[in-house]
């Protein structure tokens, strides 16, 4: 009997208008009838994601969780109860940002509080509004972080050759880091062996739950560690084409059709 759903947001739960249909939200909250805890996994800081627990009515609950940062925090939604963490060295996170300066990208630095962005371009901001708070920046190094905790650096350009080019030019520097692609724009650095699937790992066992007793919903590469290490990994009906061979179950919907809702009754509640 599954456990724990732990589903991605942007392009998965989320629709492209940045919403959950009432059908998701209706059997998203079926699932405590059946004991089944829905934690969100997502790239995004944990505060961002407010909003959408909001929508679940999950906001501030005691025993509740989220996967944030790909994995480097996990939280407890009530107060935002940090229960693990795992970020980057400072002079890691000023060399991303250094040797992004070369390129035509946006660069984000994640604290764990906030989300600074240096060229954030038209594009960016149109794609993140809604999604979380960004403050830009127009510092050409990190001083101005010194002595904060710095969770990950990513790219984001439109361009995904592009950003395949350049994580190949920056090899280099990511010997302690965990590469990963999101959202069809980002090309994201977290601390080697910090991912979707080994916070999703770590949260079974704070929970006393089998890996073989959760599900992970996916639709980018930064989803693919989950969907492999979940008991059962699906991939949207939009999930990277490349990924189709990781997931043991496809959904004929996409994030704009309940795909999360197709899972939730095939393997669930009809199960």
């Amino acid at each position: 009997m599954y456990k724990i759903v732990a589903c991605d947001l942007d392009e998965t739960l989320l629709r492209t208008d940045r919403t959950i249909s009432e059908t998701d939200k209706k059997n998203i909250a079926r699932l405590k009838d059946f004991g089944v805890k829905f934690v969100p996994a997502s790239g995004r800081n944990y505060i961002s994601i407010d909003a959408t627990l909001k929508d679940l009515n999950l906001y501030d609950l005691a025993n509740e969780f989220v996967i944030s940062f790909n994995g480097g925090a996990i939280t407890e939604n009530k107060n935002h109860k940090l229960l693990h963490f795992e970020g980057i060295p400072f002079e890691l996170a000023e060399e991303f940002y250094r040797r992004g300066l070369n390129y035509d990208v946006c660069i984000h630095v994640y604290t764990l509080e906030k989300v600074y962005a240096y060229n954030f371009f038209q594009n960016e901001r149109n794609y993140v509004a809604g999604r979380m708070d960004v403050e830009e920046t127009f510092e050409k190094n990190l001083d101005f972080l010194k002595g904060q905790e710095i969770v990950k650096c990513l790219y984001s350009s439109t361009d995904m050759n592009y950003l395949h080019k350049i994580s190949e030019e920056v090899k280099d520097i990511c010997g302690d880091v965990d590469v990963s692609y999101s959202s069809n724009r980002y090309l994201e650095f977290n601390k080697l062996g910090v991912n979707k699937g080994a916070g999703l790992k770590r949260l079974a066992e704070l929970l006393n739950v089998d890996i073989k007793d959760t599900i992970a919903i996916g639709d980018n590469f930064n989803d693919l560690a989950m969907i492999r290490d979940a008991g059962l990994g699906v991939g949207v009906a939009n999930v990277a084409k490349e990924m189709h061979g990781d997931c043991d179950y496809i959904c004929e919907a996409d994030c704009n059709h309940n795909a999360v809702s197709e899972v939730l009754e095939k393997f669930i509640f009809n199960a």
